[in-house]
């Protein structure tokens, strides 16, 4: 079979907003796969869409734009009609980006002198409105990505974040522009670019906003976005009769083999996950950052701990906390240290569950994901059902597993209610 040209190309800035990305395609009626980091050659499957999944929110800006520069020029080799660069919903970045610097980059790449940048995603209750990101009915600088160790984002106003990051002049299509429909939507981007506007900031509030601006969206070369925006560009394919509305695009293999939760982040959604699996008797093994930095075997101790528990059903290892404890942590290893230990140790556990027959992962928190996809040399994920608004069950295989089948969740911090570590579970049928 030859592989035909994907339509859509995207370039993740880490491994759970990718898949937050390839979820939303996939809904959209979009074949979809995601790729861990950039293939070393084409692809063998027919696919409507890729998603490369980089880890490249919180590294060093140059870095980043180099590693979405290759992603890029993959895509483009493989004919891509679209590229769509994705970040957090929470538009998570600092003032020098990375966000900015890699629009700047892909933007430059592709001679191109315009694009949008909209992080909505109302189903996850990520709304803009004047410009101004609301998480719930908090703006952002009110919300909990406040306390973020790596990215604290305390300015809602995203025409204000973003106008530091970039080169280029920022504007904003306002609400009242996306109300009134595509076509307006499109003649307010012509007017700001006539202006010399480089990046414009699109307010949306909900799914019938995003589908709205999906056509205006036909032929924009470049797209920037949370997950959202993706609602609404299948439609363009759909029209011209490139893409197919009754395609299956979610099936996975029967799950099977002992399951476990690794969880690494510390937003305020995965404290209360934590928090319910614990609280209902969940047996569940607490990192310690300080406990890593004194070259105490703890990840021998966790695996000796879960050998006899995984037979008994799911098990939960997590290092996650509450702010208080996180910048008490940070003030004494300093906050990359800090990050990164956890990382490693994170990582190298999910790696030895796998080896002791675990077959069924949850990982909540994208910097912990991306260390335990690399670590468990995962190069592809099939993309399967929707668990929560933005998360996926996906299926990949592993060397470190013998080349088993693994199913595997990657869960952003900020996603999912108090019960989803057992929503999850709960949704895969098959023996154990």
């Amino acid at each position: 079979m030859t592989a035909t040209r994907p339509l859509l190309g995207c370039v993740a800035d880490d491994f759970t907003g990718a898949t937050d990305l390839a979820n939303n395609l996939v809904r959209a009626g979009m074949r979809t796969i995601q790729t861990i980091g950039v293939p070393d050659g084409p692809l063998d499957v027919n696919v409507d869409a890729v998603v490369v999944a980089l880890k490249s929110r919180t590294i060093a800006p140059a870095e980043a734009v180099a590693q979405s520069l290759a992603a890029l020029h993959w895509l483009l080799d493989a004919g891509v009609q679209q590229v769509y660069f994705k970040y957090c919903s929470t538009f998570d970045s600092t003032a020098e980006g990375n966000i900015g610097p890699v629009i700047d980059a892909l933007l430059d790449a592709m001679n191109e002198d315009f694009t949008i940048a909209c992080p909505a995603f109302p189903e996850n209750q990520r709304t803009v409105f004047k410009g101004h990101l609301f998480v719930g009915e908090q703006l952002l600088g009110d919300s909990p990505m406040r306390h973020h160790p790596l990215t604290p984002m305390t300015d809602a106003n995203l025409v204000r974040v973003l106008q530091p990051q970039t080169r280029r002049k920022v504007g904003l299509v306002p609400y009242d522009v996306v109300a009134r429909g595509s076509a307006a939507i499109v003649e307010r981007c012509a007017a700001l670019r006539a202006d010399g506007v480089g990046i414009a900031v699109l307010d949306a509030i909900s799914n019938d906003d995003l589908m709205k601006i999906g056509p205006a969206l036909a032929g924009m070369r470049l797209v920037t976005a949370g997950s959202g925006i993706a609602i609404g560009l299948p439609q363009n394919w759909q029209a011209t009769g490139e893409l197919g509305t009754d395609v299956p695009t979610d099936a996975l293999p029967l799950a099977s083999g002992w399951r476990a939760v690794i969880s690494g982040s510390c937003s305020s959604a995965t404290n209360a996950q934590v928090t319910q699996f614990v609280a209902a008797g969940g047996p569940a093994f607490a990192i310690d950052p300080l406990a890593l930095a004194s070259d105490g075997d703890v990840v021998g101790d966790v695996l000796r701990w879960a050998r006899p528990l995984l037979p008994k059903g799911p098990l939960l290892v997590y290092a996650t906390a509450a702010p208080e404890a996180v910048a008490t942590v940070q003030a004494k290893l300093g906050a990359q240290r800090a990050g990164a230990l956890v990382e490693e140790a994170l990582a190298r556990i999910a790696s030895g569950l796998v080896e002791r027959g675990v077959r069924v992962l949850v990982v909540a928190g994208g910097e912990t994901s991306g260390a335990v996809v690399q670590a468990l040399g995962i190069r592809q994920l099939a993309i399967g059902p929707q668990i929560a608004p933005g998360v996926p069950w996906t299926s990949a295989r592993s060397p470190v597993g013998g080349g088993a089948t693994l199913h595997v969740a990657l869960k952003s911090g900020n996603f999912g209610g108090p019960d989803f570590f057992m929503q999850a579970f709960d949704m895969l049928e098959g023996p154990r």
